[in-house]
């Protein structure tokens, strides 16, 4: 299934996500840090999606109170409630 998230207090405008059968198949951000956006999307590919939910949901950045992977950890919790 695929499926856009908009994403709320990161540089990140959304998160396109692609899951099927429980495992990511790409995840791709639109704006925010490229590299780190970059990074996070290829080290996803090929994860169980409730694994890759666990290990970022939480994650800040700085001061902030969510961050890019976080923002992808509640991507995932929409997508899997579809």
């Amino acid at each position: 299934m695929k499926t856009t998230y908009k994403t709320s207090g990161v540089c990140a405008s959304r998160i396109d996500l692609e899951i099927e059968n429980g495992v990511i198949k790409s995840a791709q951000f639109y704006g925010g840090c490229d590299g780190n956006t970059a990074g996070i999307s290829r080290l996803v590919v090929g994860m169980e999606a409730e694994r890759a939910r666990e290990l970022l949901r939480g994650i800040r950045c700085g001061r902030k109170s969510t961050s890019c992977p976080d923002q992808l950890s509640k991507a995932i919790d929409a997508a899997l409630e579809n």
